[in-house]
């Protein structure tokens, strides 16, 4: 990666282009009925929606609406095989137009990574969700007392359940003066930025590895997903092609393994996609999940009856970053849904937007 342009790219909130690094080409991996593109190099197989008995009719209407509210990428996978590549416009630069070497970032679809990451560094014997976070953060990581301090977890982190005040003027701010105690960790659920930021830290004290080394070990090695994360004022922000984040959902749809490596344990993972506590059912280990009885939203503290996405199959699971960065998972189908671009409503999380794609989509593919 070219950390020059990069660090522009923090400081102008801007990306570039980047080609891949040169290395020798792999041959392409199928296991089973799930494909599984090589690591080293830019092959993906493709698969024809004819052959699916997909409703192609319905396509233009699709891309249209994507089109129209300012995609950049959009990308589905069956099977692991790529059913729909798109691009739209030009990159965040203006340099050119938006292809699959184009970077984009993910906002907080990479909370899904962070998680993936705490659950491989579980696996390793390096810490355990159930620890306090004190543990790795160090005393007084909170303005709150030892004893409150003491009693938030990296579960309750990965949960958005820490109890920490959201009344604030920033959630975002990671400074112990601005994270202060409203309740016991378990009894209320916000989404909150800071606390979530705070994994980073948890992550590098115990690997002792950057939130970047550790990406790269566990994920370009293994599904060759070769993104990077990106320090923009307090978050990190991971940055990729849509091939990459369609890399990912391809893992995450195989039950964290790809080909024959068991990537993201499995325990673990079937603890991340499913309800992790009972203030938001449709929240796991910083994945949102469809078809449950009620939801609360970021940057709300109420709950609402209703589901994430009605028009799409209660199933799907998902990670979502503001301005609408997808990354959708339809397990039952092998489907991989990947959207990238800027904004289409006035909203932290497009959801609307999100629910109306889902139902054009449903018009293709049933």
């Amino acid at each position: 990666m070219n950390k020059l342009i990069f660090f522009f790219a923090a400081i102008l909130l801007f990306a570039s282009c980047m080609e891949p690094d040169s290395v020798e080409p792999q041959e392409l991996v199928e296991t089973e009925d799930i494909y599984f593109p090589g690591i080293n190099n830019d092959e993906w197989e493709t698969l024809e929606m004819d052959t699916l008995g997909w409703r192609t009719e319905h396509v233009n209407d699709l891309y249209n609406f994507l089109e129209e509210n300012n995609t950049r990428a959009f990308i589905v996978l069956k099977d692991g095989k790529i059913v729909m590549e798109e691009y739209w416009g030009q990159t965040i630069l203006g340099i050119g137009d938006f292809n699959a070497g184009s970077q984009w970032y993910w906002a907080s679809a990479g909370k899904t990574i962070t998680s993936s990451l705490v659950g491989i560094a579980q696996d390793d014997g390096l810490l355990d969700i159930t620890d306090p976070s004190s543990m790795y953060l160090g005393e007084g990581w909170t303005s709150m007392s030892t004893e409150q301090e003491n009693q938030i977890t990296i579960r309750d982190q990965l949960t958005m359940s820490t109890g920490v005040d959201y009344e604030i003027l920033n959630t975002g701010c990671t400074d112990p003066e601005c994270l202060t105690y409203r309740a016991d960790p378990g009894t209320q659920w916000f989404y909150h930025n800071a606390t979530y930021t705070l994994l980073d830290g948890v992550i590098k004290n115990a690997t002792g590895s950057d939130l970047n080394e550790y990406t790269d070990e566990k994920f370009q090695s293994t599904i060759g997903m070769n993104g990077e994360w990106i320090n923009l004022n307090i978050n990190n922000v991971y940055w990729s092609t849509a091939r990459d984040m369609a890399r990912f959902g391809l893992l995450i749809m195989n039950e964290g393994k790809w080909v024959d490596e068991q990537v993201i344990p499995s325990d673990y993972y079937n603890e991340m996609v499913n309800t992790s506590q009972d203030l938001n059912p449709a929240y796991g280990y910083l994945w949102w999940l469809n078809g449950k009885s009620s939801i609360v939203l970021p940057d709300l503290p109420t709950s609402f009856e209703g589901a994430l996405a009605s028009q799409a199959p209660s199933e799907i699971f998902a990670g979502l970053g503001k301005n609408g960065q997808f990354v959708d998972i339809y397990p039952s189908e092998n489907i991989v849904v990947i959207r990238m671009g800027e904004a289409p409503e006035e909203s932290l999380v497009p959801t609307s937007f999100h629910n109306d794609m889902w139902g054009l989509i449903m018009d293709v593919i049933e």
